[in-house]
């Protein structure tokens, strides 16, 4: 596509990136803690329909894997194009279309463990959480599968001050409705939820009810040999443990609405909600991504007693008992250009992380 920004960030250790979008400014920052970067991440700016009238709008997506980089890196190449798919079939996009987008993208990624079961039985124990933003003619799609989250920074004119308004849902059993919409989803099993090491987990296995991946929880064709031990179920399950299915919020956006912080749950670890948004509200736009990332890096080396700059000389694998991979975008809301719904504005598609692995202490 003519005048289009392709940027791949494969070795996005450390990596910042900046730039202009259909509806304003946004700022991109990943750091890796695992030894094999498990998070995924993309921005896409211009058509948001395969259709050539389809609307414009902005896509961000943050896919923070579990088990592997497999699912994630899936997922960063086929939600958006199924998103596309679906919002030139249904003439638009909708909260309907993102869910279809979501189940499609699943069942698209469980026929691929199915064919590599035999030879990569690992792979049905490979996941991702997956949070979804779409901006488009001047309406906020939030979508969201597990425990990223995303947060509004929000103009309170009467008092001057911008609050952080938390938009996505969150699916982790330590959270007591997901550990009650667990057990009404599964009545007859009394170890639906378990407390383990002063941990919820779904079966005693994983923090998260909801993903894409995880095919062991989902189908029972998995839950055997050759497979590992320690991800198999005791006895058989008759219906699906986790589900792929989004919580979805769609609302309007106003001139209050600021900016939008998506970030894996490794920022979350460390940071609160307001703490993430005065960052973003008293700092340049430029490089704020990273600003966050080094705020949640310095309360990580905070909580165990040692230095920032110490931190950054452990190598990843050995820093992961600090914090988790962290991804995050920060996208800005111009509200003249939001409320332009025809605007046909840069064209740009970014995709970050996974798979990168190595000792680098940049």
């Amino acid at each position: 596509m003519v005048g289009m920004l392709l940027v791949e960030l494969r070795d996005c250790y450390g990596t910042r990136i900046q730039g202009q979008h259909v509806n304003g400014e946004f700022s991109m920052a990943v750091i890796q803690a695992n030894n094999l970067l498990e998070d995924c991440s993309q921005l896409e700016s211009g058509p948001m329909s395969s259709a050539e009238s389809g609307p414009h709008g902005t896509f961000v997506g943050v896919y923070d894997g579990h088990g592997g980089p497999e699912a994630a890196r899936f997922v960063n190449e086929s939600l958006f194009e199924n998103i596309k798919k679906f919002t030139s079939e249904n003439n638009g996009m909708s909260a309907d279309v993102i869910n279809k987008a979501f189940l499609a993208t699943e069942e698209e990624f469980l026929s691929l463990v199915k064919k590599q079961w035999l030879n990569k039985p690992q792979i049905a124990s490979v996941g991702a959480c997956c949070l979804v933003g779409v901006v488009c003619g001047g309406i906020l799609y939030i979508a969201n599968a597990g425990d990223s989250r995303v947060v509004l920074g929000r103009l309170e004119r009467a008092i001057k001050e911008i609050k952080a308004v938390q938009l996505s849902y969150e699916h982790n059993a330590s959270i007591e409705s997901v550990r009650e919409e667990l057990h009404s989803l599964h009545p007859d099993d009394p170890h639906i939820v378990v407390l383990k090491h002063k941990v919820w987990r779904v079966r005693g296995l994983i923090q998260i009810s909801r993903s894409i991946g995880d095919a062991y929880l989902k189908r029972a064709e998995f839950n055997r040999e050759p497979l590992l031990a320690k991800f198999r179920l005791p006895e058989p399950f008759d219906k699906p443990i986790l589900k792929a299915e989004p919580t979805i919020l769609v609302q309007k956006l106003y001139p209050e609405d600021q900016f939008l912080i998506f970030a894996s749950d490794g920022l979350w670890e460390q940071l609160s909600n307001q703490e993430a948004v005065d960052i973003v509200h008293s700092c340049p736009r430029n490089g704020v991504a990273r600003k966050l990332v080094k705020a949640a890096l310095c309360e990580a080396a905070k909580k165990r007693e040692t230095r920032y700059s110490d931190l950054k000389k452990i190598d990843r694998g050995v820093r992961r008992h600090f914090h988790d991979d962290i991804t995050v975008i920060v996208l800005f809301l111009d509200s003249n250009l939001v409320s332009r719904s025809s605007l046909r504005g840069p064209l740009i598609s970014i995709k970050g992380g996974c798979g990168v692995s190595g000792n680098s202490n940049t």
